[in-house]
């Protein structure tokens, strides 16, 4: 059974982490840890149609933000890895700072401290010069910052398929397939010159 934290912060966004839960539930061999910070509680409240009881049913298990003694609060806890969907920059900036002061922060800590996979959906636009600092800092330290950026290549019609394909390749980044994602198989019928762009 692989172990898979999932953490909801308060930017914008809560449906790529709801739709992640959803996807995991799909998979035999994983078991979700999930982890709802106060900001993500509001976030779900104003900009979907779930309830937090409902979100937090979408979990195996399900710990307070904080709680600091909570299993995924240590390394000695095996977890296949973590996404933080969405990640606020405050959240990002805890985890550039090793600042453990609430669980999330603190269980993103251990997993780069484990040498565990860490995908952070981020969620913020514009870009500053510490936006950007923070960034290369996680990153330096293991994680992976993947912003929501939409593939067109997948021609998506609606704003849920643009959701379930981010999804679906923040979930390729912890070594989980789903049916989420339209695979790229290479380019048809443009000829030898074209150029396409794809993530």
């Amino acid at each position: 059974m692989r172990r898979i934290i999932v953490a909801l912060t308060g930017a914008s966004g809560a449906t790529y982490g709801i739709r992640a839960l959803e996807l995991l539930r799909e998979v035999p061999d994983v078991e979700t840890h999930l982890v709802l910070t106060k900001a993500a509680r509001a976030t779900i409240a104003y900009e979907t149609d779930r309830s937090v009881a409902d979100v937090r049913a979408l979990a195996d298990v399900v710990h307070s933000d904080g709680d600091l003694g909570a299993p995924i609060s240590s390394g000695s806890f095996r977890t296949a890895g973590m996404l933080v969907a969405p990640c606020s920059v405050k959240t990002l900036s805890g985890i550039a700072s090793s600042y453990d002061e609430s669980l999330v922060v603190r269980a993103a800590d251990v997993v780069l401290k484990e040498r565990r996979r860490l995908v952070l959906l981020l969620r913020e636009t514009p870009l500053h010069a510490g936006h950007l600092r923070l960034m290369s800092e996680v990153t330096a330290s293991g994680a992976v910052v993947m912003p929501p950026v939409p593939a067109f290549y997948a021609r998506p019609g609606s704003v849920a398929d643009i959701v379930e394909h981010t999804t679906g390749r923040a979930l390729d980044l912890l070594d989980v397939d789903t049916d989420a994602v339209a695979r790229w198989t290479g380019e048809r019928g443009a000829g030898d010159d074209a150029v396409v762009h794809r993530l």
